[in-house]
Formats: C-alpha cells, structure tokens, sequence
C-alpha cells in the first residue's frame, strides 16, 4: 500500500485464441450473414478468450462443453499464428483483443465468428 490507497495487481492469465473453421460452416445462414465482406477462397475462423490454456479450451469445444456450435461442428485446428505473440494477457486486455483480431481478421477478408 502507498499513500494508503491500494495498489493493483496486474494478473495476466488470459488468453485469446483462434480455430480454423471447415468452409462447410458458410453454409449455415448466420454465419454466412456476419460476414459480408468474405472473400471466396480466404478461411474461416472462430475468435475466443479463455482463462484456459487455448489447447485445453478448443478440447472443450470439441467435446462439446460451454461449446460454440460453429467449432464443435465445424473447428478444424488452432492457428496459433493468429494469437500466441498476444498472451497471456490480463482479462481487459484479453476482451478487447478478442474483438480486435475478429476486427482485423475480417477486414483482410476472412469469415469470422466471434463472440
């Protein structure tokens, strides 16, 4: 403590991650429709944030626990390229990166999921 006031402690121990989804998942309407400006012939992803390690999480989606449909039916491989120079990170840094390599991916003409 300094000043009596406390000091705060910076815990980083989450993680973004990316998944490669099978095209097949831009048949599914809700998909397709979040992403307008696709561009034939680029991936799809799934962007999410995890106190896990992203190994353990994508498991997680594959069996089918706290799992999005999209990666249960449809993940093909982490992309680790996408996402390991980020973490670990603290919780707020993690959300806002989340949403921002969705952004970034998107805007290079990928389909992306993100939540």
């Amino acid at each position: 403590m300094k000043d009596g006031k406390k000091e705060k402690i910076t815990i980083r121990d989450r993680n973004i991650y990316v998944i490669e989804l099978d095209p097949k998942v831009l048949t599914k309407k809700k998909f397709k429709s979040a992403n307008p400006d696709f561009k034939e012939g680029m991936k799809c992803f799934y962007v999410g944030m995890t106190g896990l390690s992203p190994e353990e999480r994508f498991e997680q989606h594959k069996k089918g626990y706290k799992s999005n449909k999209y990666v249960k039916g449809f993940g093909i491989a982490l992309r680790p390229r996408h996402y390991a120079y980020y973490n670990p990170m603290t919780y707020e840094e993690a959300k806002f990166m989340e949403v921002e390599k969705a952004r970034r991916l998107r805007k290079r003409g990928y389909a992306v999921w993100q939540h």
